[in-house]
């Protein structure tokens, strides 16, 4: 690996740990002061939306992402963490009698098999921080936190405990991703955004629902891929920053249940599991019953946490195998297709995306890198190569400099874009330190020109909301033709990769962006029960499409309100967001070996 050229921010690099954190043999820093999409196409007002696939809407069986909504009161970095926590020196304090005893009591009446063991948690920096100086970003910051507030007031008075919320019918909401059962899917997703936001109230009622009603033994089918990012990601990242010790029973229990889904004969894992049955089975419009890249590539972060905290070495050896599988298969022209078969460890056809079905396998590379304390090396290299083909035979730009295409399909390359594929220029950016031959200012600027195309996507509709994807055809340039690509359902891609730049640049034009988005979603999709996709960004008088999804209030207003945050709040040296933007702590593997895995060099 090369010397990374510098970035215009320096702080990226792991500081030396302190002697504690030595001990501990996990990090951050001592001081703290300072991520399928799409199946088939689905019509507008049809929601059976998959995550991300990362995520675009499917047909019958298809997913689409969901988010959460935080809002409220602002809790200060010295008081306001309520009975959830107390937060001193960036560490939640810890009651490890209190909280060891509630969880032998979780285990034996869900029938788990073993106390966890204890482990050392890594050094939290960053929970309570990044109020920002200047009063008019605080403004904007208290803004956002009032929209979550309003979608998480509404979710809890006219949809607790169903999957998510039918804004405008006032009623509860679910898709096919989760199963025919009542999860609390919003429940979930959002308890690190209430968190992160001072929230601690409202984060306090999510946690009694789970404490009290989330079960994971129902007949219920569900998606591996959307089950492991929102609840999986979002009950760790509810762990790690608030230390309640139900949280992580709660995410080895249902990662338990999620394990018969790898049983196929190549070990990569069919997209849906029954929960009770443990019986698998693919989506029926994936090519001749293939799995997909995005689904089976976005399990890494979060099932290496669950060996790290449980010292079961499943989950660890099932990701790794399926890396390793992957590393013996040809690819055509490097890149990988987004289908294979489970059975036969075929390719299925060779359509190739960085967006919908591909595009959170390449982000998980990368993240595997960063969430290792840079030591995961081989994660990274599969990463440059990927990225190195992605760059020689999907990108082009068109007569307008700064737009791209990242679709190959039938041999040939669409001149097209989606919203998901938008959250490539946080990637490329968050990439660039550590890119080979030195090329990181070539790729921050990639991700400057991708937020770019971005934004011209919202900037040419009426709403000034972008379209589900938009073309470069004909004279027209980051427009939407079809009809049934012209909604917007509160995703959050394109806000993910302004606060990136915005943390790797500080260029003052990403706030602006982010804030004229948020203001759209304010006037557009604000209704009296909620928020709501709608269903038409370029129809001056709009019809919404009646769902708040979960992942509106875990990434889209997450994102939001840290882009009006300083960079001590979650800083990327210490976290790393998982595809539903459910922070995960950096594990210094280093002082590490986890259970099946090699003997770290």
């Amino acid at each position: 690996m090369t010397t990374p050229a510098l970035l215009p921010l320096s702080g990226r690099r792991i500081p030396t740990l302190s002697p504690e954190a030595l001990r501990l043999g996990l990090g951050g820093r001592a001081d703290p002061a300072h991520r399928t999409r799409e199946g088939r196409q689905a019509q507008p007002g049809h929601h059976t939306w998959s995550r991300r696939t990362r995520r675009a809407p499917t047909q019958a069986g298809g997913r689409e992402p969901a988010r959460q909504d935080p809002c409220g009161p602002r809790a200060s970095a010295a008081g306001g963490q309520g009975e959830a926590a107390q937060v001193q020196g960036g560490a939640p304090r810890r009651d490890p009698d209190g909280e060891e005893q509630a969880g032998r009591d979780l285990k034996r009446r869900d029938g788990g098999p073993k106390p966890l063991p204890p482990v050392p948690l890594p050094k939290l920096l960053g929970i309570n921080d990044g109020d920002p100086a200047d009063p008019d970003v605080k403004e904007k910051r208290d803004k956002i936190r009032e929209m979550m507030k309003h979608a998480w007031d509404s979710y809890r008075q006219y949809g607790w405990g169903h999957n998510e919320l039918k804004p405008l019918a006032k009623k509860g909401h679910s898709t096919n991703i989760f199963g025919n059962s009542q999860m609390g899917a919003t429940i979930v997703d959002a308890l690190d955004t209430l968190f992160i936001m001072g929230l601690r109230d409202e984060f306090k009622d999510g946690q009694e629902w789970i404490e009290q009603n989330l079960d994971f033994g129902v007949n219920a089918e569900v998606s591996v891929f959307e089950v492991n990012i929102r609840f999986i990601g979002g009950l760790l990242a509810a762990y790690y920053l608030s230390g309640q010790e139900v949280f992580k029973v709660k995410a080895v229990q249902l990662a338990e249940k999620l394990l018969p889904a790898f049983n196929t004969p190549t070990g990569i894992p069919w997209a849906m599991v029954n929960l009770k049955s443990g019986v698998g089975r693919n989506w029926g419009w994936a090519s001749a019953g293939s799995s997909i890249l995005a689904e089976f590539g976005t399990l890494h972060m979060e099932f290496v946490h669950l060996t790290y905290l449980t010292g079961n070495p499943a989950y660890y050896q099932k990701v790794m195998h399926i890396r390793k599988l992957l590393a013996k298969m040809d690819r055509p022209n490097g890149l990988y297709p987004n289908y294979l078969n489970p059975r036969t460890g075929r390719w299925g056809q060779h359509h190739t995306s960085v967006g919908g079905l591909g595009d959170s396998f390449y982000e998980y590379l990368l993240k595997a890198w960063l969430m290792s304390d840079k030591t995961d090396t081989e994660a990274r290299k599969t990463y440059d190569d990927a990225i190195e083909a992605i760059e020689r035979h999907l990108i082009r730009k068109s007569r307008r400099p700064s737009h791209f295409h990242f679709r190959w399909k039938n041999g040939h390359l669409e001149r097209k874009m989606g919203h998901l594929t938008c959250f490539a220029g946080g990637m490329f950016a968050l990439g660039a330190d550590g890119s080979p031959e030195d090329k990181a200012g070539h790729y921050l600027q990639l991700g400057a020109e991708i937020a770019h195309t971005c934004h011209e996507s919202y900037d040419r509709t009426v709403l000034k909301l972008g379209p589900e994807a938009f073309k470069f055809d004909s004279g027209l340039e980051a427009v939407a033709v079809r009809q049934n690509e012209k909604y917007y359902i509160l995703r959050p891609e394109v806000i993910e990769t302004y606060w990136y730049m915005w943390r790797f640049t500080h260029d003052p034009k990403y706030r602006q962006w982010g804030w004229e988005a948020a203001q759209a979603i304010d006037k557009y999709c604000r209704v009296s029960g909620g928020f709501s996709g709608v269903k038409d960004v370029y129809s001056s008088n709009p019809t919404y499409d009646d769902v708040q999804q979960s992942f509106f209030l875990a990434e889209t207003l997450k994102y939001l309100y840290l882009l009006f945050s300083s960079d001590d709040l979650l800083p990327l040296e210490s976290w790393v967001f998982n595809t539903e933007a459910h922070p995960l702590p950096v594990l210094h593997m280093a002082n590490i070996t986890l259970p099946g895995s090699e003997p770290q060099r």
